[in-house]
């Protein structure tokens, strides 16, 4: 990558109709940068894509794809790279949040969310580390979560299938955003701003730092929810 953090990147999107990725890419729109988006929703992927050039994003191509078909990664990365003609950053934001009573009930619904928020991102990291580890260069960027740093019972299946496997360089940890997955939740209204979320995982990208808590507020209590005996963790109602 370019030594100057501000010039335009190459920049894969893997979820790009999140709302965190989504907020994320118009940032870098507006940075000229250079976008391969793949989500699996055709019409989103679209308005998206749209709008990106709309801001100034110098190059935008689409894919749409079900990234829990691991076995079509290879030639789905293979053909963003190509389109792109290089690549600076992988920006993984593919994930589900799962119903945690119906995984709780059954293994084939705990199953499928292990696989899309695991299986799947371990996938496309151990062939993007690879392509970037030959060239020496690149940002793996994989949004986490907060609920990672240690499983809760309210939500075993989500924290336990967010964790750092596979993750080279920089794992973004966002606690509750204000996005269309979260908006029937419980306190919404006073979850973090997705556009201020963005800027942060821009800057952090740029920076190349390894871990992000967004906001920075998450840092100092998932440090002490880390080091609550966990005989007292388990009596919690978190």
């Amino acid at each position: 990558m370019n030594s100057n953090s501000s010039s335009p990147k190459k920049i894969l999107v893997l979820g790009a109709t999140s709302g965190i990725a989504e907020a994320t890419c118009r940032i870098w729109a507006s940075q000229g940068a250079s976008l391969f988006l793949v989500a699996r929703n055709a019409e989103k992927l679209a308005a998206v894509a749209s709008d990106l050039r709309t801001r100034g994003a110098a190059f935008v191509e689409t894919a749409v794809a079900d990234l829990d078909a691991t076995e079509q990664h290879p030639a789905l990365l293979a053909h963003a790279v190509n389109a792109l003609q290089g690549l600076d950053v992988a920006y993984l934001a593919h994930g589900v949040l799962g119903e945690q009573p119906a995984a709780e009930q059954d293994f084939n619904v705990a199953a499928h969310i292990l696989h899309t928020n695991l299986m799947a991102p371990v996938s496309l990291v151990t062939w993007l580390a690879n392509f970037f580890v030959q060239r020496k260069n690149g940002v793996i960027a994989v949004i986490s979560s907060v609920a990672g740093d240690r499983g809760r019972k309210s939500n075993y299946v989500y924290g336990s299938s967010k964790d750092r496997e596979g993750v080279t360089v920089l794992t973004i940890k966002p606690g509750p955003t204000k996005t269309a997955m979260t908006a029937g939740m419980k306190g919404s209204e006073k979850f973090a701003d997705v556009n201020a979320v963005a800027k942060s995982i821009v800057a952090a990208i740029d920076k190349r730092v390894d871990n992000l808590y967004v906001p920075f507020q998450w840092q100092p209590i998932m440090f002490v929810i880390r080091h609550i005996p966990e005989r007292v963790f388990k009596k919690l109602n978190l």
